[in-house]
């Protein structure tokens, strides 16, 4: 399994990151290795052991920086797990990532992951995102969740008056569901 997160082919080397991940044998050095890596599956599969795992000793910088990755599909990726584990810089990069990036997926993942940190400094870009496409609004509701104050329930109440009906319906199952504090 360690040769093969350094084989040629990038289908072993995720391979490897995924057996190894299963049977506790990668590293942090291996994870940092294979988020460089210059293929965008093995990258992607990098964050995904990262997503799972709960160590204290994971590289979350390199993972922050996976946001400017050229592959959008890895950007996401980063955007996913940065929202499972707290990272530092984390919630200001991904509320960059959530305002600025081209593509909507990006964008999605980014308003999630920080619904998902609910750290009151990814508040204002979350609100934001009720200005974007219906697919990162309903995302943007649903993270809302995570977020108190007026501007929260400003927003929601102007998203109980989306075009969309699926947002309109996010922003109503918050209302009948609120969140435990």
């Amino acid at each position: 399994m360690r040769a093969a997160l350094h084989d040629a082919a990038p289908r072993l080397r995720v391979l490897a990151l995924r057996v190894g991940a299963q049977r506790a044998l990668v590293r942090g050095a291996d994870l940092v290795a294979a988020l460089g890596d210059p293929d965008a599956d093995v990258r992607r599969e990098a964050l995904a052991v990262l997503a799972r795992r709960d160590d204290a000793g994971d590289p979350l910088d390199a993972v922050v920086a996976r946001l400017a990755d050229a592959d959008p599909l890895v950007v996401e990726a980063a955007a996913f797990a940065l929202g499972e584990r707290t990272a530092p810089g984390a919630v200001g990069a991904l509320a960059g990532l959530a305002r600025d990036h081209d593509d909507a997926r990006c964008r999605e993942a980014a308003v999630a992951a920080l619904g998902s940190l609910g750290d009151p400094a990814g508040r204002d870009a979350v609100i934001a995102a009720l200005q974007d496409r219906p697919s990162v609004r309903r995302r943007a509701v649903i993270a809302l969740a995570a977020f108190e104050g007026p501007e929260v329930e400003a927003a929601l109440a102007r998203a109980h008056q989306d075009r969309d009906w699926q947002v309109r319906a996010a922003a109503a199952e918050l209302d009948d569901d609120p969140p435990a504090r």
